[in-house]
């Protein structure tokens, strides 16, 4: 059976907010009552300084931000939900604010529904050692990876995080790393 490899991205609740100076991708109401959304191939929208400030006051709750302690239980996490799900966990960082996984998977399967299982899983175990809270954004980036040298550019991409509180690589041979957190982690999203 043939596979696909794909990189998902993720951010915290609350750390990356629509009208971001960063650049978003986002629906974005117009005074007329229609809808402008970044197309394929388009520039990124930034700096809409009221989306942002909208953003925040409507949260449902406070904005998280990782702990070491965190990180190494959403690990753990994803490492069953792969395995249970007969997916192959290639590559994963997490950061304070965001999350990177490397994943292979059999057949092609909707993308959202990878993304779905890791989160929804991770935030089961987060609930029950930490409180419930909102742990992640509603969405995230599903990117295939359709060449192994694409591929080993996205694990290389996930080895290199700044501030990690944990990044896991699937060695080869089948060899397993854990490196934990360099610094605080706590740096400003870029």
């Amino acid at each position: 059976m043939d596979s696909r490899v794909w990189l998902l991205t993720w951010t915290c609740y609350g750390n990356w907010l629509p009208g971001d100076a960063r650049g978003f991708v986002s629906a974005i109401p117009t005074i007329d009552g229609r809808s402008l959304t970044n197309d394929p191939e388009t520039e990124y929208d930034r700096d809409v300084d009221w989306l942002q400030k909208y953003c925040r006051l409507i949260q449902k709750g406070e904005t998280t931000r990782l702990t070491e302690p965190q990180a190494q239980i959403a690990l753990a996490q994803f490492h069953e939900t792969a395995a249970y799900r007969g997916w192959e966990l290639l590559a994963a960082a997490i950061m304070f604010n965001h999350v990177h996984v490397v994943v292979r998977v059999p057949g092609d399967p909707d993308p959202e529904k990878l993304l779905h299982s890791f989160k929804s899983y991770a935030t089961r175990k987060l609930n029950a050692s930490f409180g419930h809270r909102e742990w992640w954004t509603a969405s995230g980036s599903t990117r295939v990876k359709k060449s192994e040298r694409s591929v080993r550019a996205a694990i290389e991409y996930v080895r290199h995080q700044m501030n990690p509180l944990v990044v896991w690589i699937r060695e080869e041979g089948g060899l397993q790393a854990s490196r934990p957190c360099q610094g605080s982690g706590e740096a400003e999203p870029r």
